[in-house]
């Protein structure tokens, strides 16, 4: 049967290797070279851009540059 200080040594072990792990993944993900490929967005704007399109259609235009109403305010002022 296990001893609890066998017990101790290896929760300690496996903590620690759990960290290192962690540590290690951060480092790898923020020193990542960059391929490009990005998300889907990102590939949709890509594709347009290679179209010759240049202005964005007013469906991707945010609310407020489209003359829409604000999100606190409601509803659009009519002076």
């Amino acid at each position: 049967m296990i001893s609890d200080d066998d017990l101790h040594r290896l929760a300690i072990f496996l903590g620690s290797c759990a960290m290192m792990m962690i540590v290690l993944y951060h480092y790898l993900d923020v020193n990542a070279k960059d391929d490009g490929l990005g998300d889907a967005t990102e590939v949709k704007k890509s594709t347009a851009a290679s179209q010759g399109s240049v202005a964005p259609s007013p469906s991707t235009m945010p609310a407020a540059a489209a003359g829409g109403s604000s999100a606190i305010g409601g509803e659009k002022d009519s002076r």
